[in-house]
């Protein structure tokens, strides 16, 4: 079975474009990913599809509501296969490469991009995991499900080119970044191929490689150490 990633939204549209080129267009081109983008306004209240009202207790901005939120999961999940329901919001978990092979091994994965002020506390009963992807504040979930789709659907086997493409990368060790890449020419303005990496000798080209990650990883990502 395909994995499938359904986006619940308030801005489709937002969509167009993102997911119909690169790895992600071939991914689904070859039944491998199915991507639902799905509007909630949709499932909104009254005439005016109503879907956010005022927080109790005051404050600024609006809140996304239960009931519009809670249809719509409730329209596309699944009765069968693994599915998991996880809500954009900078007070999640923070999303990492593990938590991408995770997903990449369910069947569903139900994406709901948060909006306005935030949510109604209460939507949380029906999502599994709440995720953010830094520590910093957008305007909506959107960008970040793009990320996590991304993120995802590359980890699906035969979506990437090389069978070890997605492993031999940053954080497929979650202490190391992955270690810098050369192609032709040999030499460029003064700056040339490492020659260890043109001598053919794969246990010192990985030796090399695994030094230049320790080093990276020290100069860029302290904290992974």
């Amino acid at each position: 079975m395909a994995l499938t990633i359904d986006i619940i939204t308030l801005f489709p549209d937002m969509f167009k474009g993102p997911f119909d080129m690169s790895m992600l267009w071939k991914a689904q081109d070859k039944g491998l990913v199915s991507i639902g983008i799905h509007d909630l306004r949709l499932h909104g209240l009254g005439a005016r599809r109503t879907v956010d009202d005022t927080p109790y207790g005051g404050g600024d901005g609006m809140v996304l509501r239960c009931e519009p939120v809670v249809a719509a999961i409730e329209a596309i999940r699944r009765s069968e296969g693994a599915t998991k329901v996880i809500l954009m919001t900078p007070a999640g978990k923070l999303f990492k490469q593990a938590v991408a092979a995770d997903f990449a091994a369910l069947d569903q994965l139900i994406i709901l991009c948060g909006h306005y002020e935030g949510f109604d506390e209460r939507i949380l009963a029906y999502v599994d995991l709440e995720v953010s992807v830094g520590d910093f504040v957008l305007t909506g979930g959107e960008l970040p499900a793009m990320l996590i789709t991304d993120a995802v659907a590359r980890l699906i086997p035969g979506v990437l080119g090389g069978e070890m493409s997605a492993h031999d990368e940053s954080f497929s060790d979650p202490h190391l970044v992955e270690y810098p890449h050369y192609t032709r020419p040999v030499e460029f303005r003064g700056q040339s191929v490492p020659e260890v990496l043109q001598n053919g000798h794969h246990s010192e080209i990985a030796k090399w490689r695994l030094d230049q990650s320790k080093a990276k990883t020290a100069r860029n990502r302290p904290d992974l150490i």
